[in-house]
């Protein structure tokens, strides 16, 4: 069962396994990836470079680490290296967490995240609800890499897009939605303001890519989610007088003080079948 019981057990977990996380991610949120992954007890590794792919995912293997995609900041380069460093954590069963930035903005982005989804196994896609709608086919409109969709048939649009795109996939937004074809989670943390700090979406995702090295894509997903939530929440509450730029400093500082008492006080997660 998927709850705050279970989150909770999964992060004590994590800060005993300090996981390694391979990034291939976009230049703009890279740092601060980097960063969450270090408050939530993982060791994060950004590297872009084909030449690194192949031994530093060995060393991932080895230690039971995980991989993520990004496609935030897109070249015909780094699509190239994508596609063969999934190939090669494919061949060493690393698992694998794609964030479709953007998908729907432009033909380069949606094309290059569906071939990514259909040439290498992913686990888990996660993105917000144009992102994820664009991937299905079903219309929605993205403003930059920001979701300007509809959320309110969330639920049916994250069983679809499990189901046509045959992985694991995550939603996010005001409410969050994560199915894998037969369960569904949804998720109630996090506040609005969020959405005005850059690369929120890409931690999130770098956080279900931490969870997945010890969760099933599922688990992992509502764990990740949650927790970007739970530390959204605290940081605007603690916020007063100050702005955006202390609301971001003080999202790693919460995802670093998340423990048992906040979570299972403040934890919305609903489970529940297809």
């Amino acid at each position: 069962m998927i709850n705050n019981n279970s989150f909770a057990l999964a992060l004590a977990k994590l800060k005993e396994k300090a996981p390694l996380v391979h990034n291939i991610t976009n230049y703009v949120s890279v740092n601060d990836v980097a960063n969450v992954l270090l408050a939530i007890g993982a060791s994060p590794v950004m590297s872009h470079s084909p030449q690194d792919t192949q031994d530093l995912l060995a060393v991932v293997k080895a230690v039971g680490g995980a991989l993520v995609l990004n496609i935030g900041t897109l070249d015909t380069e780094q699509v190239k290296n994508m596609l063969f460093a999934g190939a090669r954590a494919n061949e060493l069963a690393v698992p694998i967490v794609l964030d479709p930035v953007g998908a729907g903005a432009t033909k380069f982005r949606t094309e290059t995240a569906l071939k990514l989804i259909k040439e290498i196994k992913i686990d888990l896609v996660r993105g917000n609800m144009s992102e994820i709608k664009a991937l299905i086919g079903l219309a929605g409109q993205t403003k930059g890499v920001d979701s300007v969709a509809d959320e309110s048939d969330g639920k049916v649009v994250a069983v679809q897009a499990s189901k046509l795109l045959g992985t694991n996939v995550a939603i996010t937004g005001a409410t969050d939605y994560i199915c894998n074809g037969k369960e569904l989670v949804k998720i109630n943390n996090g506040v609005k303001y969020l959405a005005k700090v850059t690369g929120t979406g890409c931690m999130t995702t770098a956080l279900i890519a931490a969870f997945l090295t010890l969760a099933e894509p599922i688990e992992a997903a509502s764990y990740g989610i949650c927790a970007m939530g739970l530390a959204g929440e605290l940081a605007y509450e603690n916020l007063g007088d100050a702005g955006i730029g202390t609301f971001r400093t003080k999202i790693f500082d919460k995802i670093e003080q998340l423990n048992d008492q906040i979570i299972n006080s403040r934890g919305k997660i609903s489970y529940e079948k297809c």
